[in-house]
């Protein structure tokens, strides 16, 4: 089979085959299936996501963080890297070495953004105002005598 290019049907066939992969596995897809209720419409939101970063297309219009702030206690880091390394297999299967390197590239970035986002966020308190300083006196006339 020739490889896919990183336009919008080869990006709609790749999200299609890496999801399958998702719902079939044993630790990503209980997860994934309990979560999404219109796989064809999260299919079709995911297709504008990736034309959206790979093709600058605008397409996706959603918001990452949230949707997966609201199943955080079921995702660990750890489930990060098995996302990440189902994704490789998939590209290297489906792409030009290049393209899924390059596809490769942008999950690795945005796995890391949101397992900062979801993981690792500083409190959210504000942070402390910092103590006024005292007022400079200023110089007058009889300073210089």
């Amino acid at each position: 089979m020739p490889a896919l290019n990183i336009d919008e049907p080869g990006l709609a066939r790749l999200v299609d085959a890496f999801y399958a992969r998702i719902r079939a596995d044993a630790e990503l897809g209980p997860i994934f299936n309990d979560a999404i209720s219109d796989w064809p419409e999260h299919l079709e939101k995911l297709t504008a996501f990736w034309s959206s970063i790979m093709l600058t297309s605008g397409r996706y219009k959603g918001q990452p963080v949230p949707a997966h702030m609201k199943h955080r206690e079921r995702i660990t880091p750890a489930l990060f890297e098995r996302w990440l390394a189902l994704w490789a297999d998939t590209t290297n299967e489906l792409m030009a070495p290049d393209d899924a390197a390059a596809l490769q590239a942008k999950a690795t970035r945005i796995a890391e953004s949101l397992k900062l986002a979801m993981f690792f966020r500083l409190d959210a308190r504000p942070a402390p105002k910092p103590s006024p300083r005292p007022a400079r006196p200023t110089a007058t006339a009889t300073d210089h005598a």
